[in-house]
């Protein structure tokens, strides 16, 4: 996102670019923390008109972890350089507040870039990047080394390439717009879909006439007259659409994992019940925390209240069919959280019915301690009393002098004890 050579017209926003820059925008697996941040995007690059916005909003915005300039000759491309020079390229690679990082290939051109040559060159750098080298070696693994990271890079499954027309193909795109549409539709076509005769997408307020033009499909849009501060804020919109889709998959395949979890999941114990409520319980938080942080928070307008960034924005997100994917990504998790209520309040009755059973066993052992004591205490007190019927020249086991003694003690206990299984009977029974 550096600045290069143009001339500004009398539009505030437009200017004529010498030669073709191209963007290459990578999602990456795995996060970085955004405590390696080197600076602020506002402190780097010219945002112009906008960077009041985003100063307002810094507490959203990913920062940078690396920036630097390499040298254009080290950057190796899959299948050659399609007769295509540099001369100057960039890495650059931004993680957002919620950690999830991009990363930014900036390639300036030395000279002419036809459409019929740059068209296979962004074919070769988005479907084999896993091809792209610098100094020889894979590009991931070089910047990973630059990052100093614990668990090495790997591209994710998106990938968004910004084209900035300019010099020859510049000119080719205003002379075809000055034709019509239908001249214009050839050479983007062959950019955006590399040859294949489909429809683009393209913001109607955004594309005005002869001077400046944005067109887009999914994976690659065409911004062309556009002045370097525009350039950048389109293309810190693109970076965070291209975000937001990679954290929608994330938290689409970990709401499957955890659905998987739920279903297999085997508790022999209440202990490991609460265990596996717990870890699901911790999944639905992470899984909402990003919707709300990694998603929502970088597909309104909001961050750039501006009609030039968010005609561009709510276009590519429509393109990334973003909206749709977070609705139902959300359904998602707001049934899962259904099912670990569920799981939850089950986990709760099966430990009232425990305490139940527990208070239940207690209090009938409680009852036969009494039922078996009080007799014996009985016993005991008609035989300590100092009264005529009690001979002390006899045992107090003598049962056939003291048969009725025994009789009183025991009888209405033991009717009791009849009479309180006759009534269990019954009502299990009457279950």
């Amino acid at each position: 996102m550096t600045q290069g050579t143009s001339a500004a017209t009398t539009a505030l926003d437009s200017a004529t670019r010498p030669a073709t820059r191209v963007r290459l925008l990578f999602s990456l697996t795995g996060r970085i923390d955004p405590d390696r941040a080197v600076g602020r995007l506002t402190d780097r690059f010219d945002f112009g008109r906008f960077d009041a916005h985003l100063r307002s909003g810094d507490a959203m915005l990913p920062v940078p972890v690396l920036a630097e300039h390499i040298d254009p000759t080290q950057l190796g491309l899959p299948g050659g350089d399609h007769g295509l020079r540099l001369s100057g390229a960039g890495l650059l690679v931004i993680t957002t507040p919620r950690a999830d990082a991009t990363l930014i290939v900036d390639c300036d051109f030395a000279d002419d870039t036809p459409t019929a040559a740059l068209a296979p060159w962004l074919a070769a750098t988005c479907f084999r990047r896993d091809a792209l080298t610098l100094g020889g070696r894979p590009l991931l693994e070089a910047v990973g080394e630059r990052l100093a990271l614990a668990r090495p890079l790997a591209f994710g499954q998106n990938v968004h390439q910004l084209v900035l027309p300019g010099g020859r193909l510049l000119t080719e795109l205003r002379t075809a717009a000055a034709r019509g549409e239908s001249a214009l539709a050839a050479p983007l076509n062959e950019l955006i879909y590399r040859g294949r005769h489909r429809g683009t997408a393209a913001p109607a307020h955004l594309h005005l006439g002869d001077a400046t033009l944005i067109a887009h499909g999914r994976g690659v849009s065409v911004h062309a007259g556009w002045a370097p501060p525009a350039e950048n804020a389109l293309t810190l919109v693109a970076a965070g659409l291209l975000s937001a889709l990679a954290v929608l998959q994330r938290t689409r395949i970990r709401s499957f994992e955890m659905m998987r979890l739920n279903q297999q999941a085997s508790t022999r114990s209440p202990r490991e019940a609460r265990e596996l409520i717990s870890e699901l319980s911790a999944g639905v938080n992470e899984l909402q925390l990003d919707l709300a942080f990694g998603v929502e928070a970088y597909i309104d307008s909001l961050l750039f209240p501006e009609m030039l960034t968010e005609g561009f924005q709510t276009s590519l997100a429509e393109a990334l069919g973003i909206r749709g994917s977070l609705e139902n990504s959300a359904r998602m998790t707001e049934r899962l959280t259904s099912v670990i209520d569920a799981r939850s309040a089950g986990h709760d009755a099966a430990l009232a019915d425990d305490k139940e059973h527990r208070d239940g066993v207690v209090s009938g052992l409680l009852a036969v301690a009494t039922l078996l004591a009080l007799p014996p205490t009985l016993l005991l007190a008609f035989f300590g009393a100092n009264a005529s019927d009690v001979d002390d020249g006899r045992s107090v086991l003598d049962l056939a002098a003291y048969r009725w003694a025994y009789a009183a003690a025991w009888l209405p206990f033991l009717l009791l004890v009849g009479v309180g299984w006759l009534l269990l009977r019954r009502r299990r029974g009457a279950r």
